[in-house]
């Protein structure tokens, strides 16, 4: 039967059967895309980006990615891939202390993701109101709030949302009789740029694999040009690969501290489904999982959604950050919004689509920093549970002042001990605060044995003071025992230790912290 908005023929009852895919050829033809709605929000989104990406401050996370990348350049890091301290620094030269340069990335890859997630309604059959509302679920989820940053997990949903689109679209043409892998290459290569982003897309493959084994289509795994694209995207990846190799695979304690530091698993559940954002991201993440799972013009596309929900549970079970799942929402989204346009609502359900639509993305715009730097000091940081921009001042904002103190607390120091003095930090929040905002007080560089930053090095042993950021008090100070007095210069924020008592090559093992 010819589906009104699909074009695309459905299989007779009982003709997909698990492990094959839907025998059935339909239509190679998919409705037209609905460049006025899509481009409108596309539009949208960047500006609102861009514009927002002025406000406040730099985050702790992008002030250590420009560090890295601008002065440690390298194949691989303590807790990442390459790709995006590499870019943060090459942004930083580019456009010195320009939040909108640093950020554009980002807002970029935000408004692309709402596009490309309209591209996957289509594909799925969806015409124009169904292409918007896929396009306009993704403008007004968790993924528009985060890109605020220039991130690792920032960018890496946007080449999630573009693998599902180029499987999805493989999937259309199979199921069509069309003989076209170019997606699944493609594919590859968006898979190789993930790598250098984030090690996390192996799951997405691991996972889509076994599903497509179980459930079909099986001709996915026999197809040359994924097996290329994979080649490709190895390849690629073998340089930081070989980074991780000659430093012990620093990135396998990553495991640790992200279990270390997680809130449980009810809390990950709750951010994660909230995450796809308030009203209209949470219906189209549910309802589109559920026709995924039910509906019968979907079926060839179950074995993807499968894969995503157990990538989902892996998450879960693993103690994952809640952010991971960012890359999960773009299928649902463009499935709810294509079965919704393929039932007939009745009246009153369908002139509630537009106002939801309209509440969500208020609701999704508060939440950015909106707010005038003026204007955030005393303002809650949320309202009746939905937080609010304000949060993004109150952790950018006292980061710029902690790096600014160190910085002038040490240019007042006399230069004879400034000569002598290194700058340490104990965690690398404070560590790449002090090290960005510290340079224009004459600190060339801040040391740290907290994750990344210890392999950027230790003082040389003309360094017999330093100067702590942040110095613990909790369990006994990490570096006192090492120097035979100290002094406070700023009360609760840096202390100066004097008279070291070994060389650094001695003492810098022992400060290293994850």
């Amino acid at each position: 039967m010819l589906s009104k908005n699909a074009r695309t023929l459905t299989a007779p009852a009982g003709a997909a059967r698990a492990g094959t895919a839907t025998p059935v050829p339909a239509s190679p033809s998919v409705p037209r895309i609905a460049w006025g709605p899509v481009l409108a929000i596309v539009f949208l989104v960047g500006v609102v980006m861009v514009v927002t990406s002025a406000n406040y401050a730099r985050g702790f996370d992008e002030m250590y990615f420009l560090i890295a990348g601008r002065d440690h350049p390298a194949l691989g890091y303590f807790d990442q891939p390459p790709l995006v301290p590499l870019l943060a620094g090459l942004l930083d030269r580019w456009f010195p202390d320009s939040l909108v340069a640093l950020r554009l990335p980002v807002s970029l890859a935000a408004a692309a993701g709402a596009g490309i997630t309209a591209l996957i309604a289509r594909e799925l059959g969806g015409g124009k109101g169904a292409q918007a509302m896929a396009a306009g679920a993704y403008a007004c989820s968790g993924v528009i709030t985060v890109s605020h940053w220039l991130a690792t997990y920032t960018l890496d949903p946007f080449f999630w949302t573009l693998l599902t689109w180029l499987v999805v679209r493989w999937v259309r043409l199979h199921r069509a009789g069309v003989r076209d892998d170019r997606p699944l290459l493609w594919a590859g290569i968006v898979t190789a740029v993930s790598l250098e982003t984030k090690f996390m897309i192996p799951a997405f493959w691991v996972l889509t694999g076994l599903s497509a084994l179980v459930l079909g289509p099986r001709e996915l795994l026999r197809r040359p040009m994924l097996w290329l694209g994979a080649a490709v995207a190895v390849v690629c990846t073998v340089p930081t690969l070989v980074w991780q190799a000659t430093h012990g695979w620093p990135y396998l304690q990553m495991g640790q501290v992200v279990a270390g530091e997680s809130t449980g698993k009810v809390a990950f559940v709750i951010t994660s489904v909230s995450g796809a954002g308030f009203l209209a991201g949470v219906i189209g993440l549910c309802y589109g999982y559920w026709r995924l799972l039910r509906a019968p013009e979907l079926r060839s596309y179950r074995f993807l959604a499968v894969a995503l929900l157990a990538t989902f549970v892996a998450f879960l079970l693993t103690d994952g950050r809640f952010y991971y799942t960012m890359g999960l929402y773009a299928l649902p989204f463009g499935a709810a919004a294509a079965e919704l346009s393929r039932r007939k609502m009745a009246k009153p359900w369908r002139l509630l689509v537009w106002p939801v639509f309209a509440l969500s993305a208020v609701l999704a715009v508060v939440q950015l920093p909106i707010y005038p730097a003026s204007k955030v000091q005393g303002m809650p940081q949320s309202w009746q549970g939905i937080p609010l921009g304000s949060t993004f001042a109150s952790g950018e904002l006292p980061q710029r002042d902690v790096g600014i103190r160190a910085g002038q607390a040490y240019a007042a120091l006399p230069e004879e001990v400034r000569a002598h003095t290194a700058v340490f930090a104990e965690i690398y929040p404070f560590a790449a605060a002090t090290d960005y905002y510290g340079r224009a007080y004459g600190i060339e560089q801040v040391y740290s044995g907290h994750r990344g930053y210890w392999y950027f090095g230790m003082p040389s042993d003309t360094k017999d003071k330093v100067l702590v950021v942040n110095p613990s008090r909790s369990d006994g100070e990490q570096i006192a025992p090492y120097f035979s007095s100290s002094r406070e210069v700023v009360g609760g924020l840096l202390t100066l230790y004097e008279g070291r008592r070994q060389p650094w090559s001695e003492i810098w093992p022992h400060l290293r912290t994850s």
